[in-house]
């Protein structure tokens, strides 16, 4: 099994999970939260470096109230239940989108997290919440128009190297893997600058049922594909 260096999920389904049992939305959503546990500990035990989970989107916020009020309550209890074994598997907690926007209780849990495990060593466990991907090229973008404005950068110097090292990712390596559950064959705003050469594996599983079995499937599928970035298959085996 070839190993990822950043998995990048997509965590979809939960609503048609709950509502497919006759459920309550949220109900999926708590379903949802078994599989990030066993997926997280399947990544830190096979050794995968970074494992970004798209928690909560910036369009999120259109959902109805009470359910983004339950999305918030579970979240937070997450960050408090998962506390002890976030620190005891030296699992480093990142984030990346506008968590300015989430409830103080829940900035202060997720803060305080993130400040406990800044010096693990392990796998990064990588939130992406109140994230969206247009938002952070944006802002990317007016961090560089204003070192130029400034005199701090020249328009010579914008390349590829130095708007990434804009993004909220620049201290991590670009996902090699995105895994979309539920059959939905789009990004959803999601990483759009990151995901230029990453491997897709899209499963019709619902997230509350996606288990470490899928994962290694997954990685099955993403070791037999060979990845070229713009090379040919014979260059690619040549070096």
């Amino acid at each position: 099994m070839t190993i990822p260096r950043h998995v990048a999920i997509i965590m979809d389904g939960n609503g048609r999970w709950a509502t497919s049992r006759g459920l309550p939305r949220l109900a999926g959503h708590e379903a949802g939260a078994e599989s990030v546990r066993d997926i997280t500990r399947a990544c830190r035990e096979w050794g995968v470096q970074v494992l970004t989970l798209y928690s909560f989107s910036t369009e999120n916020w259109k959902r109805p109230a009470d359910e983004v009020a339950g999305l918030m309550a579970l979240l937070g209890r997450y960050l408090l239940e998962e506390r002890a074994e976030i620190l005891q598997n030296n699992i480093r907690l990142e984030t990346i989108g506008e968590t300015d926007r989430l409830p103080l209780a829940v900035r202060a849990s997720l803060k305080e997290l993130m400040l406990a495990s800044r010096k693990n060593t392990g796998m990064v466990l990588n939130l992406a919440l109140s994230y969206g991907g247009r938002a952070e090229i944006v802002e990317a973008t007016r961090k560089l128009a204003k070192k130029v404005a400034t005199g701090r950068l020249r328009v010579e110097q914008i390349d590829d190297a130095a708007f990434a090292a804009e993004l909220q990712t620049a201290a991590l390596p670009d996902p090699d893997l995105v895994v979309r559950t539920s059959g939905e064959f789009r990004i959803s705003n999601f990483l759009l600058w990151q995901l230029a050469y990453a491997e897709f594996y899209v499963t019709d599983t619902l997230w509350p049922e996606f288990r470490r079995e899928e994962l290694r499937r997954a990685f099955e599928v993403f070791g037999s594909r060979e990845r070229r970035f713009g090379q040919t298959g014979a260059q690619v085996k040549a070096s």
